[in-house]
């Protein structure tokens, strides 16, 4: 399988060199507000903390997208098997090890077949996994909390398998390093815009009671930003290819946007309805794994199947790298 190299495209080093330029300037300014005493203590700390934060999120999303296929493929899996771990604690689901289980296979082997490069194989394993789990507790003859169990394996491995595993299948490009550094830096970014325009402009909250701390005007900047960006960004990278139309590329903006949000949205109604504020502590200033990458969730298959319709994925490469003769 041909493989382009880490920095052939121009819109991936500008996306490493502006990650790399944004957390020194965060750096800078934090420094001079903290000598000039410009903000309250805990608001300087709230903001040492995301920016060392990102430090180590940065290398960690950007490192396997440089590295290669193989290595993406490999996070990705790692990232899924994080945030079932998170989700199990939060939702009680680790009680049922053997849900639990079958949806860490299910991650396992769609991430798998991605590696292997069989689209038939990964697109049967939806249905298959979510009938396994449905059949996988029956003969244990245990009715009670039946529903609960299974949906909360099927939403599991929806989330975390199935959807996750779109970046997965992507790396099969053999250009996809643009197109998914793309998708990863507008994702956090429209956080980002959604909590600036917020604190700018104020006005009504969005959807108080899921999230207090949004607002309408937040999230009409930061789909404006990220449709703009994505549309942007994307103009270079499939020039020349039928998605490389304005009209198209702005609504691939949009759907990067509005996925972005509705994930967060989705985590938000998730907590509120447990009770707890985050999915875990291990990213000081942004809570869990989960907490972090939750709008990728419904991003990376959204904009999978867009950009699939239009141009494809490893069309033409060499398929089922590991099963075939």
């Amino acid at each position: 399988m041909t493989r382009h190299g880490a920095f052939d495209h121009p819109v991936t080093i500008g996306i490493v060199a502006a990650a790399v330029a944004v957390v020194a300037i965060a750096f800078g300014v934090i420094g001079v507000m903290t000598a000039r005493g410009r903000g309250s203590p805990e608001l300087r700390r709230e903001l040492w903390l995301r920016t060392a934060s990102w430090c180590l999120l940065l290398p960690l999303m950007m490192v396997p997208v440089l590295l290669g296929r193989e290595w993406v493929i490999g996070a990705v899996t790692v990232l899924g098997l994080a945030c079932l771990r998170e989700f199990d604690r939060a939702t009680g689901l680790f009680r049922e090890p053997l849900v639990a289980g079958i949806v860490v296979l299910g991650i396992l082997a769609a991430n798998f077949a991605a590696l292997d490069h069989w689209y038939g194989f990964f697109v049967a394993l939806w249905p298959l996994t979510v009938g396994v789990i449905i059949i996988g507790t029956i003969p244990r003859d245990r009715p009670q909390g039946y529903v609960q169990r299974v949906a909360l394996g099927i939403f599991a491995y929806m989330l975390f398998g199935a959807a996750l595993a779109h970046l997965s299948f992507m790396a099969n490009e053999p250009s996809y390093r643009p197109i998914m550094l793309m998708l990863l830096t507008t994702v956090a970014l429209s956080d980002v815009a959604a909590f600036t325009f917020g604190k700018l402009l104020g006005g009504p909250k969005l959807v108080p009671n899921t999230s207090p701390n949004k607002s309408i005007s937040g999230a009409v900047g930061a789909l404006c930003v990220t449709t703009l960006l994505v549309a942007g960004l994307s103009s270079f990278i499939f020039a020349g290819t039928p998605l490389g139309q304005w009209h198209w590329l702005l609504l691939l903006g949009v759907i990067v946007g509005i996925g972005a949000q509705a994930g967060d949205l989705m985590l938000s109604s998730i907590k509120r309805d447990i009770g707890i504020k985050d999915m875990g502590t291990i990213l000081p200033g942004h809570g869990g794994v989960l907490d972090r990458f939750n709008s990728l969730l419904l991003v990376a298959p959204a904009a999978f199947h867009f950009i699939q319709f239009f141009v494809g994925f490893g069309m033409g490469q060499p398929a089922r790298l590991v099963t075939g003769p």
